[in-house]
């Protein structure tokens, strides 16, 4: 097999996300929120997932790019019998009125760059995941998509007639299409949409420039934040894994699962990469979102929640579907907000110490503080001798697991100098006193033989999560132990060019066959951590290779071929790619003209 990667790229205005495949096709788009059903999803039905592309009569190639520094995503089509045209894809955000504007609005722009092309435009939205075929009724200017849970237009100024019919025409000047959902485009079409073009990119423009982004591989951080930025809902502030789901693992596994949804265990991580690149509003944010889950949640906290801190996210299976490359099952849900993971307390408390020692937070930001502390030192407390699922999310296993108790370990010295910020004896007490009794967990993972730190109490399995152990600085990077954990780690998990597995131990679907890229980013990380500089910047420059022709990255990658798979982009593979990319940078340290 040739290796395989995804031929999409993603446009979004932090209200939706659309994935457009380098062949004109809107292959997906989920309306009118990241958890709806799909409008297009060809990605896994070329049938019932709907179509909308702009392609030319007979054969043809294509190139994709984003206009720089920006969301806005550029396709450009040479017609095997003569002509070329462009294609602008973008979903308008720009400051108006003292808000964000970001209506759910697709606008496609097609231009002319030399010659006459033919083109076919098509356009057959559907809703239900599929199930349900939309009507469709034709205006002066516009078609109307009927049969959903609000009307969908189509706004342009080709001929509707070509459009309805799907009927090949002469591209001879700038056309538009304008998709909206709900409230329909009522402005004029061509000059509204060139202002919205020309606003949009001035808002991505300026959000790069007001970026903290150091010069190291700064192209490739640049495309990580500006896809982060897109994974986060603005209306809560939550920000999901993904925008698909059920791409697959890898090829046959079973592995498909549902990531449009918020994971509390990566809070740390995706804050940690917001702070690196100076954009506190989305920190902000998300602390409003992850504030509004705690003060709900009574009893113990999900792995993860809908994009508005829904809890009922129960899996279920499509069967009509064909699934992406004939992988199923579709996933619709995730079981995994069931699980026991007992890491989430400590990612909370972690995430939330910048409001207490980061002085550009004002105090009257750090609301019922006691309250704070107390409550999730006490989720710690309860359960901190208790068995979990870990990261991972095993299905079916449960151990004490090392990862689990780090974040435990780490969440309560963040308690500890939250309770300090605040003149809290007894919380400080608490705190101590819970660091040391998750220490002794970790410590109950230490073989002493191999010299390194195992997955969980009392088994013999390594796991790429306890690379934690020393960017967190439970282990001093320093140390001789820090460093004998990494290289017994690298021995058995890294692969001969520089991929990662989590594990390698049988789970609930038998052994894993992708390594998980973020696990590569985090060993990045520990190697520059540890003082092994060189190292880590030759494997990161290494890691690189596996994007996709947008610098894009997806969850998982086969260390034979280097293909992609897993859900994609994956926001959590661009926050590792940010974070390794920061400590390098820092660990560099050395003036810009050298």
């Amino acid at each position: 097999m040739s290796k395989h990667t995804y031929d999409t790229g993603i446009i979004g205005n932090c209200a939706f996300l659309a994935h457009i495949n380098k062949n004109t096709n809107v292959d997906w788009l989920c309306w009118p929120r990241f958890d709806s059903t799909f409008i297009f999803g060809g990605l896994l039905d070329k049938d019932k997932g709907g179509e909308f592309s702009i392609r030319p009569e007979g054969e043809y190639t294509t190139n994709q790019h984003y206009l720089e520094n920006t969301n806005i995503l550029i396709t450009e089509i040479c017609p095997a019998s003569g002509g070329k045209y462009r294609i602008t894809d973008f979903a308008p955000r720009f400051y108006q009125h003292q808000r964000y504007y970001k209506p759910l609005m697709l606008i496609r722009k097609i231009e002319v760059i030399e010659g006459s092309p033919r083109i076919i435009v098509k356009c057959a939205p559907v809703s239900e995941y599929g199930a349900v075929k939309l009507s469709v009724n034709r205006g002066s200017n516009h078609i109307q998509y009927l049969g959903g849970e609000e009307n969908i237009r189509l706004t342009t100024n080709i001929p509707i007639s070509y459009v309805f019919d799907g009927q090949a025409f002469v591209l001879n000047e700038t056309k538009y299409l304008a998709m909206t959902y709900g409230e329909p485009l009522e402005a004029p079409l061509i000059s509204t949409a060139d202002r919205f073009l020309a606003e949009t990119v001035q808002y991505w423009r300026t959000w790069i420039k007001h970026s903290s982004i150091a010069t190291y591989f700064q192209p490739f951080v640049i495309r990580s934040a500006l896809a982060l930025k897109i994974h986060q809902y603005e209306d809560t502030g939550a920000i999901i894994a993904a925008s698909t789901t059920s791409l697959p693992e890898s090829p046959g596994s079973g592995r498909n699962w549902d990531y449009r949804y918020c994971w509390l265990r990566d809070t740390y991580y995706v804050i940690t990469a917001l702070n690196h690149i100076g954009h506190f509003e989305e920190m902000e944010k998300y602390f409003g979102y992850v504030t509004d889950i705690t003060f709900s949640e009574m009893e113990r906290y999900q792995p993860l929640y809908g994009i508005t801190g829904k809890k009922d996210l129960v899996e279920h299976i499509l069967t009509d579907l064909a699934g992406y490359m004939g992988n199923q099952p579709v996933r619709i849900g995730n079981q995994a907000s069931e699980h026991i993971q007992n890491d989430i307390y400590g990612q909370v408390l972690i995430s939330l110490l910048p409001l207490y020692t980061d002085h550009r937070f004002v105090f009257s930001e750090r609301k019922d503080s006691v309250h704070w502390v107390e409550f999730l030192l006490s989720k710690i407390e309860h359960t901190i001798d208790e068995k979990d699922a870990g990261i991972w999310e095993f299905r079916n296993m449960a151990n004490i697991h090392c990862y689990s108790n780090l974040f435990q370990w780490a969440g309560a010295s963040a308690a500890e100098k939250m309770a300090r910020t605040i003149q809290n004896q007894e919380l400080i007490d608490k705190a101590i006193s819970l660091k040391e009794r998750a220490a002794a967990h970790i410590e109950s993972c230490y073989d002493p033989v191999r010299k390194v730190y195992t997955n969980s109490a009392g088994s013999s399995n390594l796991d790429a999560s306890t690379l934690q152990l020393i960017m967190m600085n439970y282990l001093d990077p320093n140390s001789q132990k820090a460093k004998d954990h990494l290289v017994a780690l690298e021995k058995e998990l890294k692969t001969p060019n520089g991929l990662f597995y989590r594990y390698l131990y049988t789970d609930d679907f038998g052994k894993p066959k992708t390594t998980f890229l973020i696990c590569a980013f985090w060993y990045v990380e520990a190697l520059a951590a540890v003082g092994r500089l060189d190292d880590a910047q030759r494997e990161f420059g290494n890691l690189l290779q596996y994007s996709n022709h947008l610098l894009l990255f997806s969850e998982d990658v086969d260390e034979r071929d280097g293909s992609q798979w897993g859900n994609f982009p994956q926001a959590y593979s661009h926050v590792g790619l940010m974070n390794a990319a920061y400590r390098i940078a820092m660990k560099l340290d050395r003036p810009i003209f050298l």
